[in-house]
């Protein structure tokens, strides 16, 4: 179920980010949807998808950067082109030197490279040396994985690739060895019973064949019409009964229906509204902006020294809210006339400053703790279709414009322009 596999994988990415899922927190959301979407990606062989700089948007930490060199490698042997694959082993190889600081990376470089360079040997002719580093990289691989079996550590079982590679190297009995090492990583695997077809029809071992069709043939049940490593084992011309060999009756997940659990697919979420006044007592409300990206500002007043850093903060970044055709509205329970004073003081503030004196709006957008009877910090994104896109509340302003930043651009992404 490839298409399912992306969109899922999709969804977890599209999701809004808290700021440290954009640096460094690989167990994040956005980061188990990114390594969700490389592994479906290469285990479907969606090459240009991987080769397309909008598909996945590698960030600037040590883990991304091995990655992306290692899938682009990957997408260009998968696509034939040798010279770039070089290209792309050899800047995965100029990031060993910043090894010593990332060794909880170190067993996954390592595999990529013994991976990389195999298939590339192998790509080149030389069968003999590419097989034996593959077959090196998935025993480590092998390894690795047996100790942390879920989720996944690395996009696919090396052993399928390396049955796959003895196919191509007419060696059946070593490729039928591979295959069923695979399946003891993975029970079920679809990519291992495909290789087992394949290698015990090319030996001649009908029976084996067909209890491997059996079995694949349960497994993908519900998968994508012209599944290629499913039309690899058919091509063989064996037949079978599908049959579940699993210790226990099985849960048909495409058949359960889960829309009761919320939609499959994330959106934004339409904006309560917005009545509010300005310094000149004049009304406010977001259906003015339609059209425009609004950074909602709900802070404590002038007279709170946080909330005024974080407004300076937002005001340096003017060239980058223009850019992003973004307004920036400001929310605190002072009245306009000192909202007209503040101004004054501010400068040339990119920022409307706004009344909301008895914390009305502050309630609607979850602004105001009723229990504690304290008005909240507040930032939020609101996309030009006027629905939340990302908020963040708090005993403390938000400040990484940064972040701020690139969720606007993520917004107008989504919005195609």
């Amino acid at each position: 179920m490839a298409e399912a596999a992306i969109f899922g994988a999709r969804q977890l990415m599209d999701a809004p980010l808290d700021p440290v899922d954009n640096k460094e927190n690989e167990y994040s959301t956005h980061s188990r949807g990114m390594a969700a979407l490389e592994c479906a990606l290469v285990k479907y062989e969606r090459w240009d998808d991987l080769l397309n700089p909008k598909t996945i948007q590698w960030r600037d930490v040590y883990e991304d950067k091995i990655d992306k060199a290692y899938f682009e490698a990957r997408a260009w042997l998968g696509k034939g082109d040798l010279d770039k694959a070089a290209k792309s082993l050899n800047a995965h190889a100029d990031l060993k030197k910043d090894l010593d600081k990332n060794k909880d990376l170190e067993d996954t470089y390592t595999i990529q490279s013994q991976e990389l360079m195999g298939r590339l040997a192998i790509a080149r002719g030389d069968t003999i040396v590419g097989l034996g580093l593959l077959a090196d990289a998935a025993e480590r691989e092998y390894a690795m994985q047996k100790q942390y079996a879920d989720p996944p550590f690395y996009p696919e079982s090396l052993y399928n690739s390396l049955g796959e590679a003895y196919m191509d190297a007419k060696s059946p009995v070593l490729a039928a060895q591979a295959f069923e090492k695979a399946l003891d990583l993975t029970k079920n695997d679809i990519f291992a019973l495909s290789g087992l077809v394949r290698a015990y029809a090319a030996l001649g071992e009908k029976a084996k064949a067909e209890d491997a069709m059996a079995r694949l043939l349960f497994v993908a049940s519900n998968a994508d019409a012209g599944l290629k490593i499913l039309e690899r084992a058919k091509a063989t011309g064996i037949t079978a009964t599908p049959r579940d060999s699993a210790p226990a009756p099985q849960r048909d997940y495409a058949r359960v229906p889960l829309d009761h659990f919320g939609p499959p697919k994330w959106d934004p979420y339409e904006a309560p509204a917005l009545a509010v006044h300005d310094a000149a007592g004049k009304p406010v409300s977001l259906e003015e902006y339609r059209g425009k990206n609004v950074l909602l500002v709900f802070y404590l007043g002038p007279e709170c020294p946080h909330c005024l850093r974080q407004l300076h903060d937002i005001g340096k970044n003017k060239d980058e809210w223009d850019r992003l055709n973004t307004v920036v509205l400001a929310v605190s329970s002072t009245p306009p006339e000192k909202n007209g004073e503040a101004l004054k003081q501010f400068g040339d503030l990119p920022a409307r400053l706004l009344s909301d004196p008895d914390h009305t709006n502050a309630r609607r957008f979850h602004s105001y703790d009723d229990f504690e009877d304290i008005e909240l910090h507040s930032t939020i994104l609101i996309d030009k279709k006027g629905r939340v896109y990302w908020a963040r509340f708090g005993g403390d302003p938000f400040s990484d414009m940064q972040f701020l930043v690139k969720q606007v651009e993520r917004m107008n992404e989504l919005a195609g322009s």
